[in-house]
């Protein structure tokens, strides 16, 4: 039975954003060669109330130490100022979910075009109005986005997601696992050398 690749991801964590080079890398290196299944944790439940102060200097210190961690990652710190942050992800998963009902493709450019928005245009993707405009901007039928993006269907997909992590015992975002049904193994995150990242891989699938 041949392996899969697992990443677990939430577009709303800021290592995922300081992974992403490294990750459409492994993708394009990769993807059609080996089973990739990509799930969606989900960092911080649905919620309306705005982020506390101590977690916003939080934040903004975990977006300074990735700076130095993974150079070349940018921020833009006007979010803290623009946008009133909530600690609320679930949406943004969400909205992964809703725009792959639209081609499986859209998994990834949902993802990207939510990451752009939050870290480099200072947009606040804990906002449906704002998954909304990504949708339109990404080329996707919007009404459709915005009627699947609440649906059942689609909160039922996301609950699958997250107990996928759950029983993977996911350490945190994000994750590599490969494997199949009955074995699963970690892969080290590689947030600097895209090359030795494919190569954890294909040594675990050996």
């Amino acid at each position: 039975m041949p392996v899969t690749l697992y990443y677990v991801h939430d577009p709303m964590c800021s290592w995922c954003w300081a992974f992403k080079p490294v990750w459409d890398h492994v993708t394009g290196t990769l993807d059609g060669n080996m089973p990739i299944t990509r799930l969606l944790g989900g960092l911080a439940p649905d919620s309306d109330e705005p982020m506390p102060e101590s977690m916003q200097r939080m934040l903004q210190d975990t977006w300074r130490n990735i700076q130095v961690r993974v150079p070349g990652t940018d921020f833009n710190y006007d979010f803290w100022e623009n946008c009133k942050p909530r600690r609320s992800t679930y949406p943004a998963c969400r909205a992964v979910i809703a725009a792959s009902r639209q081609g499986e493709e859209f998994h990834e450019a949902m993802t990207g075009a939510i990451q752009r928005a939050y870290y480099l245009e200072a947009r606040n993707p804990s906002d449906e109005s704002t998954l909304v405009e990504l949708s339109e901007e990404l080329g996707l039928d919007a009404g459709l986005f915005s009627r699947t993006l609440n649906s059942g269907e689609t909160r039922d997909e996301f609950e699958r997601h997250i107990a996928m992590c759950h029983s993977m015992r996911v350490p945190g975002f994000p994750s590599l696992l490969i494997g199949d049904e009955k074995l699963l193994r970690r892969i080290p995150v590689e947030f600097n050398d895209p090359d030795l990242q494919v190569r954890l891989i294909l040594d675990a699938a050996a």
